[in-house]
């Protein structure tokens, strides 16, 4: 049998994270990353030193020492400025980080990016990545798009949206954290709070409007042919990825799908697959405009308790403890008596001079007895006055009624059956409508426009009663419709309409 091979050691680059010299080891290591960014490689130790504010001394060898064992360093001979043999033989080492101590410093500072990104709201990125769809509708026009071209515009579309998604995120979960906070400078708080507002309003608002053209121009791009340019971009990374000469085959294939993963990505984010998906922006637009909603309440409830107002919770603490302060039982009586205002009620029924006679914090087994007459306890008064009323005969009213109901139920069944669209259709093609069915109409079209925010060129709602669903879609240039009835001509704008009955 032959000996399998020893399997090499990994290295522990993050072990200096939990060592007794964390702190130095951190300075050392953020040094040489630093470095990196002016794209110097090696460090020598009075360079490290001289880096992190520290003495070129025997306990920032001992760490460099330490950090080469654990795989962050590697150590290499200094022959740069060796001018003798006395030189040569003198041990002088430069250092740079490993592969793995790098990736361990990008993963830490990609963890700490994370940890404190409060993130921000970029209504910039959003009309850079309408001008970006914008340019690939214009290569879409040109017979043969330059490949280049169409590549670089799509990396740039990637990286302005993963940002803009990125952010928008971490943004939200700040905030959610911002309102949720229990202590804190509530001065600062709310001064604050008119400028977020604010900035959230811009942001809806541009979502609102450059949304609505970036969901457009993917849908324009889809028609035609976005596949086309995902092609040309998996193609050049392939080339890039695999030698000349060899099969691409398998490259190309993983380049194909991982833009394609991104193009569902971004379309998801801005085109609503149906009803029960809605786009991500709708989301985060109605997380923003919640979010409006929780900062006022907040505020609100902040000037509450600044005023001295409290809550009932906060009411019946104090009343805790002004019992708990009571000097005797008796005052705890008195005390309960003025708080909830539980005292015998003889003189509901006493006659006046019976109640006078017995003092209001008598108890009920030490009290005299009180007459009360059995007519009272029966019907609830001393006597009975006048004669009875007669029972009226109201059937020719409930018929009257019933039949009212029957009728208008009938109506409106009619109505809705007539306003049932079976598919989108232009305001224009409904045709005229008679008072029942213009009626039912007016209440969807109203429900429709006071669901739509604005900037928004489609809405779906539901009728109060949850029978219909309406969609409305403004048509762009559709000039103006007339929709004629028996009470005169409605005129509007032109809507793609469709309206379905529900139940």
């Amino acid at each position: 049998m032959t000996a399998a091979a020893p399997v090499p050691p990994q290295p522990l680059a993050f072990a200096h994270l939990s060592a007794p010299n964390a702190a130095l080891y951190r300075a050392i290591l953020v040094a040489f990353a630093r470095a990196k960014e002016r794209f110097i490689v090696h460090l020598r130790p009075e360079e490290v030193a001289a880096e992190t504010g520290r003495d070129n001394d025997e306990q920032l060898s001992q760490a460099l020492q330490k950090l080469i064992e654990w795989g962050n360093l590697r150590a290499d001979a200094d022959t740069g400025r060796v001018s003798s043999v006395e030189d040569f033989h003198r041990k002088r080492l430069l250092f740079q980080l490993t592969p793995a101590g790098q990736a361990a410093e990008q993963a830490i500072a990609f963890y700490e990016e994370a940890i404190g990104r409060r993130g921000r709201l970029q209504a910039v990125a959003l009309g850079d990545i309408a001008d970006q769809l914008q340019a690939l509708v214009a290569l879409a026009g040109q017979e043969e798009p330059d490949p280049a071209a169409a590549h670089l515009i799509l990396i740039s579309l990637v990286e302005r949206f993963g940002s803009l998604a990125d952010n928008a995120q971490a943004f939200m979960s700040s905030l959610r954290r911002a309102i949720d906070f229990s202590d804190g400078d509530v001065d600062g708080f709310i001064a604050y709070k008119e400028r977020l507002i604010d900035y959230i309003n811009r942001f809806i608002a541009e979502l609102a409007n450059s949304g609505a053209r970036i969901a457009r121009l993917l849908l324009e791009l889809e028609e035609r042919g976005h596949r086309g340019f995902l092609h040309l971009a998996a193609t050049r990374e392939a080339a890039d990825a695999v030698p000349d000469g060899e099969d691409v085959t398998a490259e190309y294939g993983t380049a194909l799908a991982a833009w394609e993963n991104r193009w569902r990505g971004l379309r998801d984010w801005f085109v609503s697959r149906d009803t029960a998906n809605p786009s991500q922006a709708r989301l985060l637009r109605q997380s923003a405009v919640t979010a409006i909603k929780q900062l006022i309440d907040t505020v609100g409830l902040l000037n509450e308790r600044r005023s001295g107002r409290s809550d009932r919770s906060a009411d019946f603490r104090t009343l805790a403890r002004w019992f708990a302060e009571a000097p005797d039982e008796a005052a705890m009586h008195r005390l309960w008596r003025a708080a909830f205002g539980l005292s015998p009620a003889r003189h509901l029924t006493a006659p006046p001079q019976e109640a006078a006679e017995v003092p209001a914090a008598t108890p009920w087994a030490q009290a005299p007895p009180i007459r009360i007459s059995p007519q009272l306890r029966r019907t609830g008064f001393y006597e009975r006055r006048g004669r009875p009323n007669k029972v009226a005969d109201r059937s020719a009213a409930r018929d009257f009624l019933r039949e009212q109901v029957e009728r208008e139920a009938a109506e409106t069944a009619a109505a809705r059956e007539r306003l049932r669209t079976r598919g989108p259709v232009l305001l224009s093609q409904l045709g005229a409508l008679d008072p029942p069915a213009f009626r039912l109409f007016l209440g969807l079209l109203g429900d429709a426009l006071a669901a739509r925010h604005p900037g928004d060129t489609e809405v779906k709602t539901t009728t109060g009663d949850g029978s219909m669903e309406v969609r409305l879609t403004l048509v762009p240039d559709g000039g103006t419709v007339e929709i004629v009835t028996r009470d005169g001509v409605l005129t509007g704008p032109e809507h793609v309409i469709e309206i379905t009955v529900v139940a």
